[in-house]
């Protein structure tokens, strides 16, 4: 958020996700007056991760559509996960 104060309503708000914001509410709704700073605080960091997460993929999306790459060291992790795959499916969970 910019300049304006958290609020219960604006970290509902940035969480984005209706089950993460209802997992939110709930513990704060649920905190004992000695706790409820600090479950506040601590869903307060989260919805600022969330939205300085949000913040670098739309960067990094117009960096990417305006032909450029993409900053930042990343690792293809594709052989890991195919591999994980097949060991499920020889498990026959998938």
């Amino acid at each position: 958020m910019s300049q304006q104060p958290w609020t219960i309503e604006s970290i509902r708000d940035a969480l984005g996700n209706p089950a993460l914001a209802q997992r939110f509410l709930g513990e704060i709704n649920r905190a004992p007056a000695h706790q409820l700073l600090a479950v506040f605080a601590k869903w307060q960091g989260i919805a600022q991760r969330t939205l300085d997460a949000v913040q670098r993929g739309r960067e990094a999306a117009a960096i990417e559509a305006a032909g450029g790459e993409i900053p930042g060291e990343w690792h293809d992790v594709t052989d890991r996960v195919l591999e994980e795959a097949a060991r499920i499916r020889a498990r026959g969970a998938a």
